[in-house]
């Protein structure tokens, strides 16, 4: 599977976000977004997830089920966590696990999604009680709870500890050592191995 993008051109609020870009990325393959705030991170990760219609160019997925869209190949993890504050943690999970998987809410995936990011012990908890870093870790769970083949994270180690930001790294890992395809913005440096990067622009203007 190939993530593509072609002389793609993003706007918002009528200015000129992202000016013709062009990338490909295969299964396997992990992509880094960084740049200042407003240089176009979030919008192209919006764009690429299907929640934003190009000005120009095209963006396409070569080697996908036709049957499918890209929204339902794509994970999109934002700033938003989407928790249910009185829902417990497997209640969370299993609500995004039955909304987002192809096969509802298996069980066998659900516990090992909380395993992977450290929740099991409190997965009987509702999600109100959490900490930021395990509210955090919640969201990002339902990554490893459904299976889709494309990651696409903003900011995604906001509000974790150094512990957390390992098991996060260790599930990109998996996933695109698995085929899977990453693409992730962020404003800290990232211990991701033969990743690319793409740095967005203009810069941040001083106060």
């Amino acid at each position: 599977m190939q993530l593509i993008a072609e002389n793609l051109v993003l706007r918002r609020a009528g200015r000129t976000i992202i000016d013709r870009l062009s990338f490909r990325l295969k299964g396997g393959e992990a992509l880094v977004l960084t740049g200042a705030n407003g240089s176009g991170k979030t919008t192209l990760l919006r764009a690429l997830a299907g929640f934003l219609a190009p000005a120009a160019g095209a963006i396409r997925i070569e080697g996908a089920p036709q049957s499918r869209e890209r929204p339902e190949l794509a994970h999109f993890v934002g700033h938003l966590d989407g928790i249910k504050a009185p829902f417990t943690v497997r209640e969370n999970l299993s609500f995004w696990t039955a909304y987002l998987g192809e096969d509802g809410a298996d069980r066998a995936r659900l516990e090992a999604a909380l395993d992977r990011f450290a929740l099991g012990a409190l997965a009987d908890i509702p999600a109100g009680y959490l900490s930021a870093g395990q509210k955090r870790r919640l969201a990002l769970a339902r990554l490893a709870a459904a299976k889709r083949p494309i990651w696409l994270l903003d900011e995604p180690t906001v509000s974790l500890d150094t512990a957390s930001v390992g098991l996060l790294m260790a599930a990109i890992a998996a996933h695109v050592g698995g085929g899977g395809l990453a693409v992730i913005a962020t404003h800290v440096p990232l211990a991701l191995a033969e990743a690319c990067e793409i740095r967005l622009g203009p810069a941040e203007e001083p106060a």
